[in-house]
């Protein structure tokens, strides 16, 4: 392990710019803590978990291991766009129909942190107690999976004494789940979609304002009916279903890129999964990613979904009215709002970088109208 005093000091290291007179100095403090137990009991060199080519190569091991892309089709194709380009999720369906186990999926499809972003997410966990002294610059994102029991406190952040950040900010750099996201209560999700829009939560004390980075994605879960029953046998009528979903407040669902009603799991139909699926699936995601990374360099963006709005009005992105027709026309129609039409085209984007496109075409633009017109009810 590498000493250093300084923040800019530790962040050269990660990246292998340190000089050598800083490595020569460092030299004694290498050699007297140069290896930790990991959590599986194995001795790991600290320099090579926290170097860059050190974190990519444990990142890809991990990323070796087969992934469960059974379900319907529907269900792994939503999964896969918003693993491409950071778009909120909303899946819908019975118990076991298997909302958790997509979740997760989403959660292992997403590339390994960043230098910068290892080094936020450290430091939330540093505020919270989570950091101890041997604890390594975390290799994946963050998933939290917060019950909707807690206090706004333990979701937001604050407490008495202390103030400590909540779950969202424990969520940050990674996933967000809300499981039976319709038993949240109103205040509670007003404050998840406060922190999408800033991508930070505030907290007010009598000493001043609390600030906490909150930028993670959002998955939502719920069921389509308050019995929870399987759907022969459910009783629910119609509106006792409309009042159910009803509690995922307008604002919170008209932020939410990809739908998806999961269809009842059929115990008899065999598993179609296989590990060479898995990876296929994960080399989509990445190659996709990496194109809208490279598309978006230089207009402060790195996904499809963290882009600025008005970048999609520059001449060399704007795409034909005749591309955009479809969305155009739910836009005058009132079955879509401003910010859903620009939300629907970013996912076209990220339908076209899976594609290998250049720019999004009609079929691309239906297809992302299509996730966000399946309605939850």
């Amino acid at each position: 392990m590498v000493g250093a005093d300084r923040l800019a000091t530790a962040v050269a290291g990660l990246r292998g710019q340190l000089s050598d007179s800083a490595q020569a100095a460092s030299a004694t403090t290498s050699v007297a803590t140069s290896a930790i137990a990991d959590p599986a009991g194995s001795a790991v060199d600290v320099a090579h978990r926290t170097s860059p080519g050190g974190r990519a190569a444990m990142a890809d091991a991990n990323a070796s291991d087969a992934l469960d892309v059974s379900g319907p089709p529907e269900a792994v194709r939503a999964v896969e766009v918003a693993a491409a380009g950071d778009h909120y999720l909303l899946l819908v369906g019975h118990p076991g129909a298997g909302c958790r186990r997509y979740a997760t999926l989403l959660h292992q499809l997403r590339p390994a942190l960043t230098d910068e972003e290892a080094l936020e997410v450290a430091a939330v966990q540093s505020v919270t107690g989570c950091l101890g002294p041997d604890t390594s610059l975390a290799l994946t994102a963050p998933f939290i999976a917060p019950h909707h029991s807690m206090s706004m406190p333990a979701l937001v952040g604050g407490g008495s004494g202390v103030t400590r950040p909540g779950a969202m900010t424990q969520a940050h750099r990674g996933v967000l789940f809300l499981n039976d996201v319709s038993e949240f209560r109103a205040d509670q999700l007003e404050a998840v979609r406060c922190a999408v829009d800033d991508g930070e939560v505030r907290v007010a004390r009598r000493d001043g304002v609390f600030r906490y980075p909150a930028r993670f994605q959002l998955v939502l879960a719920a069921a389509p009916c308050p019995c929870r029953q399987p759907e022969q046998d459910c009783s629910c009528s119609p509106h006792a279903r409309r009042r159910f979903l009803a509690r995922i407040t307008g604002p919170l669902l008209d932020r939410v890129d990809l739908r998806v009603r999961l269809r009842p799991p059929d115990d008899s139909a065999p598993g179609t999964s296989a590990p060479e699926v898995g990876s296929n699936l994960r080399t989509r995601v990445s190659a996709a990613r990496t194109r809208a990374a490279q598309r978006w360099a230089e207009h402060r963006g790195s996904t499809n979904a963290d882009v600025p709005a008005t970048t999609f009005t520059h001449a060399e992105f704007r795409l034909p009215r005749l591309t955009t027709a479809p969305l155009d026309q739910a836009l005058e129609n009132g079955a879509m709002s401003g910010r859903g039409w620009v939300r629907a085209l970013r996912v076209a984007w990220t339908l076209a970088d899976l594609a290998g496109l250049v720019r999004p075409g009609r079929d691309e633009i239906t297809e992302a109208l299509e996730f966000r017109d399946r309605r939850p009810s």
